[in-house]
């Protein structure tokens, strides 16, 4: 197969995940959406307009930037396929990042590759189907699992799953490009200590961060550093 008919491949499969992405994506909002209104209009207990608009609008003042932000990040690094099913099954920060990270490290592949591409979007459904098998594990197992899973001796460690895994695997690409990665990490953790409610603001604070971590990578170019 020679390079153009593997270009014209690659844009016909990416065009077939974007089809078949935007009819799922579509189709899961109107059941996310759909369900409450139904179940509220069987039962006589939808909202007023304006108590909706105004509960709207105090969710959405916060959610509606971090999907933005989120959306910006977190599709260059989960490819096509990977960021529709990213975003249509969820836990993308704790489950599907990761996972896509360690995938394209063990098959060597490069981010804006068609490799890339099918690895990513392989990880990510991987990812989904061992998700949906512990839950369904974990929902019949529930009751029995329940004096262990409100332990006081394990629930300081349930609260620090997400910053160990991000702790581990951050370490690894900061150790790739430390001139680039000190003074944003330096910075971030500083205002946490000292702001602990900027923890909670993760999701923003990435755009400051990463735009300080472009300036930083620019100029060390500039200076034939990098």
């Amino acid at each position: 197969m020679t390079e153009r008919e593997k270009t014209e491949f690659f844009e016909e499969y990416n065009d077939g995940l974007h089809r078949i992405g935007r009819i799922t994506l579509v189709a899961a909002v109107i059941l996310l959406v759909g369900i409450p209104f139904v179940i509220g209009i069987i039962n006589g207990v939808m909202p007023e307009g304006r108590g909706f608009i105004s509960g709207f609008a105090k969710v959405g003042i916060i959610y509606i930037p971090v999907a933005i932000v989120e959306f910006l990040v977190y599709s260059p690094m989960l490819g096509v396929g990977g960021s529709y099913l990213s975003f249509i099954t969820g836990n993308v920060t704790n489950m599907k990042i990761p996972c896509v990270m360690n995938s394209r490290d063990i098959a060597q592949t490069t981010v804006g590759t068609p490799e890339n591409e099918i690895i990513s979007t392989i990880s990510v459904a991987t990812s989904a189907i061992v998700t949906t098998l512990v839950i369904v594990v974990g929902v019949i197992l529930l009751a029995p699992l329940q004096p262990v899973l409100q332990s006081e001796v394990l629930l300081p460690a349930f609260n620090n799953v997400v910053p160990a895994l991000f702790g581990a695997l951050g370490l690894k690409y900061f150790a790739k490009s430390p001139q680039i990665a000190f003074i944003p990490v330096l910075l971030m953790t500083l205002l946490c200590v000292f702001v602990p409610a900027a923890i909670s603001q993760t999701s923003l604070l990435m755009i400051p961060c990463g735009g300080l971590a472009l300036l930083i990578g620019f100029w060390l170019y500039k200076k034939g550093k990098l």
